[in-house]
């Protein structure tokens, strides 16, 4: 084999690095405005607070099973009472800066004036499922904004504990209820929202 031959088929090595001209087209973190997050075409999970942007884990199997069997029963709550659910990615407002991304969105009414194109700016009740990257992200940091913008019910699914906890405003924070395997978690704003939480954690 010629030389010439030999470095036709050697592979073209070279140092990996971030595609910097790339980011540059886009803010410095911390200069991000809503209107720059708004107009991000892209299918990852991204949050925006006060300048920031946050991208999340791309959720596992496992996890998207637990959303789709919520989903479930959800949907039977809003064909019962006229309302609308959701499922991520779809923006909620809770403030201007701050934007989020919960696992599920839920509103009693479906013409509730909050549900927008671009993003709804409030909700009933909102699921999130603990991601493993960051748990206290939903367990301590979401259940306190969500508290903050008024969202009347947030339900916390978590499967390292295997618990469903079920959290229900008074005042400016959350009353809370756990439920474990063999236990039916109960909604407090809406009675007829019963979930197994045996068979959702072992959703397929």
């Amino acid at each position: 084999m010629s030389r010439l031959e030999m470095l036709e088929i050697q592979p073209y090595v070279t140092t990996a690095e971030p595609a910097w001209d790339i980011a540059r087209l886009f803010p410095d973190q911390g200069d991000w405005s809503e209107a720059d997050y708004l107009a991000l075409d892209t299918n990852h999970l991204i949050e925006y607070s006060h300048g920031n942007i946050e991208v999340l884990p791309m959720p596992s199997d496992r996890h998207q099973a637990i959303v789709g069997s919520l989903f479930g029963s959800l949907s039977e709550l809003a064909r019962s009472v006229g309302g609308v659910n959701r499922v991520a990615p779809l923006r909620i407002r809770l403030w201007p800066g701050k934007i989020r991304e919960p696992d599920l969105l839920f509103l009693a009414s479906a013409s509730d004036p909050r549900r927008q194109n671009q993003f709804w700016s409030g909700a009933d009740l909102v699921v999130e499922v603990v991601s493993p990257d960051d748990p206290e992200r939903d367990l301590m940091t979401k259940r306190r904004e969500y508290a903050q913008a008024g969202i009347p019910e947030y339900w916390i699914v978590d499967p390292r504990t295997e618990t469903i906890l079920v959290l229900s405003l008074a005042g400016a924070s959350y009353r809370e209820r756990r439920y474990g395997r063999g236990e039916q978690a109960l909604s407090v704003a809406f009675p007829a929202l019963v979930v197994d939480v045996s068979a959702a954690l072992d959703a397929i």
